[in-house]
């Protein structure tokens, strides 16, 4: 396939009514181009982990009446899975499109990894540019820029909740052009995981 970025008609697909339409939909327009960006950047990854990084496609398996909200894939060290560690994600809601460094609340060391980036935050501030985003809950479609967020609440938060999570890289708007251009999207995926490649590996050494 070439990938030409993402569409009106892909983020139309969280509009469809019944889990079934729309799981068709997600495999049929979203899914594939989730295989052709990693494919991508598949070296990328490699060379900032140190070691291969697999691509995981969300299923969405344990739902039986809701449709899903948002869809990602996700690249882990783990072939097995991935929510039990450090990982990238690349997703989409309704209205945009996310490349994460995730860490969230199944990570059995995020304690531990939250009191390193606490004790890292000034290298943190250093690394990643302020027009980059931060979520602390994957489940909702929230987010604000690391310029407006307090690092340091919003990392104690991770520490000590139980269902704490901390999400850190780039949501980009359904109507940014860059969606559009897919080479130039790559190039983002890219130039963001290299960015948080710092903080991946600090907290693979946990």
């Amino acid at each position: 396939m070439t990938f030409r970025g993402f569409s009106k008609t892909d983020f139309a697909t969280f509009q469809l009514e019944g889990l079934e339409e729309r799981m068709e939909a997600i495999q049929d327009r979203i899914q594939p181009k989730f295989r052709y960006i990693y494919e991508a950047i598949e070296e990328d990854l490699r060379s900032i982990a140190g070691h291969d990084m697999h691509l995981h496609i969300a299923r969405h398996a344990r739902r039986t009446v809701n449709p899903p909200k948002d869809t990602w894939s996700a690249y882990c060290h783990d072939k097995r899975g991935y929510k039990k560690h450090p990982h990238f994600q690349v997703g989409l809601w309704d209205d945009h499109v996310f490349i994460w460094l995730a860490f969230i609340y199944e990570l059995p060391h995020k304690q531990q990894i939250a009191e390193k980036f606490l004790q890292e935050i000034t290298d943190i501030e250093n690394t990643v540019p302020d027009h980059f985003d931060i979520s602390l809950d994957h489940m909702k479609n929230e987010a604000a820029k690391l310029s407006e967020v307090d690092l340091q609440d919003g990392l104690e938060r991770f520490k000590k909740v139980k269902k704490g999570e901390f999400l850190i890289g780039r949501r980009i708007d359904a109507n940014d052009p860059l969606l559009q251009d897919g080479d130039a999207f790559i190039e983002t995926v890219r130039d963001t995981i290299h960015t948080l490649a710092p903080l991946y590996r600090s907290s693979m050494n946990v």
